[in-house]
This record gives C-alpha cells, sequence and structure tokens, in this order.
C-alpha cells in the first residue's frame, strides 16, 4: 500500500483507532480480534503499517530549516509532525487472523500459545518491578501466557510459573522465594478457583486473580472460580473477567510500574 494510504471507508465506518496511547497513557493499544472479520483485522493492521511508513518518511530537518530528506508525497508533507503511531497487542487472534497481521506488518511477534500477536516485535527494556504469572494447570496456559506477555510488552520483567494448582500446595510453597520478589503476581485457575486466596496469604504482593473457563460442568465455564475469588477471604485480592490474560496482565503491570526492580532474579527471559 502506498504510504498515502487513506484508510477505506468500511474501516473508517466501523474503528477509531488510538495511535497516540502510548504517549497519552504510556501503554500500547489493544485490539481484541475475536469477533471481528479478518478482513477487519487486516485493515487494521494495515492502518498501522501505514502511520509507522508516513511517520518514518517524513524528512528530517537540518538546522538551518533545510529538508535533509526527500517528501514522497504531498501527504507526507501535509503530515510533518506525524508521530510514530504506539504499540499494538492484537489479543485473542485466531491463526487466520495471525497471518492477516503479519501479511501487513511482517516483523511482528505471534505467539500461538497466548493467541497474541505483538508490534513492534521487541518488548520495551524492563523498567519497574517483577510480574510473576503463576497458573494452576497446564490448562491455564493460554491465558497465562497472554497475562504473561501482556505485562512483558507493558515494560515489566516477568516469570511465568506453571502447574501450582491447590492438589498439590507443595509446589506452591517450593516456589515462594519468587513469589515474594514480585512487585505483583498474576495468579490463573479455573475449577474451584482456589489458588489466589492461596497465595496472597503467602505474599505481601498485590494478588490479581484471573479465573478461567477450565473445569468441569459445575465450574459453569469459569462462573464457580470467579465466584470463589470474589469471595476469597485473604485480603489483596483484585478479580478481573472470566479469561481475561490481557487484563490481569496489564493491571499487573500498572500496578508494579513504581516499584524498584530486583536486580537478584536476574534479566528477564521472555
Amino acid at each position: 500500500m502506498p504510504d498515502g494510504w487513506t484508510p477505506p471507508p468500511e474501516l473508517s465506518r466501523l474503528v477509531d483507532l488510538d495511535h497516540d496511547r502510548g504517549a497519552r497513557r504510556g501503554y500500547p493499544e489493544a485490539v481484541y480480534c475475536e469477533g471481528k472479520s479478518t478482513a477487519q483485522v487486516a485493515l487494521i493492521a494495515a492502518a498501522y503499517a501505514s502511520r509507522h511508513r508516513r511517520a518514518t518518511a517524513q524528512p528530517t530537518v537540518a538546522g538551518d530549516g533545510a529538508s535533509t530528506g526527500p517528501v514522497e508525497s504531498a501527504e507526507v508533507a501535509a503530515t510533518s509532525t506525524l508521530s510514530p503511531p504506539s504499540a499494538v497487542l492484537f489479543t485473542r487472534a485466531s491463526a487466520e487472523h495471525a497471518a492477516a497481521i503479519l501479511a501487513e506488518l511482517p516483523d511482528a511477534v505471534d505467539d500461538r500459545e497466548a493467541r497474541l500477536v505483538a508490534w513492534p516485535p521487541t518488548p520495551p527494556e524492563p523498567t519497574g518491578g517483577l510480574v510473576v504469572v503463576a497458573a494452576a494447570g497446564t490448562s491455564d496456559l493460554p491465558v497465562a501466557r497472554e497475562a504473561e506477555l501482556t505485562a512483558r510488552y507493558l515494560g515489566r520483567r516477568t516469570e511465568l510459573v506453571m502447574d501450582v494448582g491447590v492438589a498439590g500446595l507443595h509446589r506452591v510453597l517450593a516456589r515462594l522465594d519468587l513469589l515474594r520478589s514480585a512487585a505483583a503476581i498474576v495468579v490463573v485457575a479455573g475449577m474451584d478457583g482456589a489458588l489466589p486466596a492461596v497465595v496472597a496469604g503467602l505474599v505481601s504482593a498485590p494478588v490479581v486473580a484471573v479465573p478461567t473457563s477450565v473445569g468441569y460442568g459445575a465450574a459453569f465455564s469459569g462462573l464457580a472460580p470467579l465466584l470463589s475469588m470474589l469471595n476469597a477471604c485473604a485480603p489483596g485480592v483484585g478479580v478481573v473477567n472470566i479469561d481475561n490474560g490481557y487484563g490481569g496482565g496489564h493491571l499487573a503491570a500498572q500496578i508494579a510500574a513504581t516499584a524498584a526492580p530486583d536486580v537478584s532474579s536476574g534479566p528477564n527471559d521472555r
């Protein structure tokens, strides 16, 4: 698509992209792909690609006011103060969505476990405190990985701890040192949803509880763990919606933003 690409009417009618969210809030925009057609997601990705091309094609200006680079089009000249778009996370992206995004943003990162596509591909240098994401079972991995990547792309160092459900409390106790080093902890659990209360009773950091739809019939697709988490007897537990790994990771990243980094835990392993 040309650098002077204008979003087609079908996109303009449906979407008002928040290109400046990063400058305004300090965090990237997220595009929730579930419920959107592949064509709609492709148009959104194309809009980000076009904005990036137009911003980076702007001529630089020397100290004497002279242009040091070519102006490739009248539209580029008219947008000489255009800022590059903020980073963007495409959440709940199917394989078809991801292919359409990568066609427009070839350097984006597609994580199929999390169903998340991130652009630009490299997360920011970590600041603030550590965010630990603890998942009760392997079946909770898609939601847990979404939470972890969200926190990482929001600029926090992250650690993912899997399969530490309450059916074997020794697994939680074996990871207490890591949990206690965190500035915020995301706890992801389905079934009975008991893990967040257990973790909150062992640590000083805030716990963000994410119920998942994992479980048998009486779990009611996540309603049972949601209610368990809302009724947690341990204080310091906040609860987000069922399967909302993005929301849990975002909240934890914001909580950990002003915490001093724990240098003893080593660099982040994305």
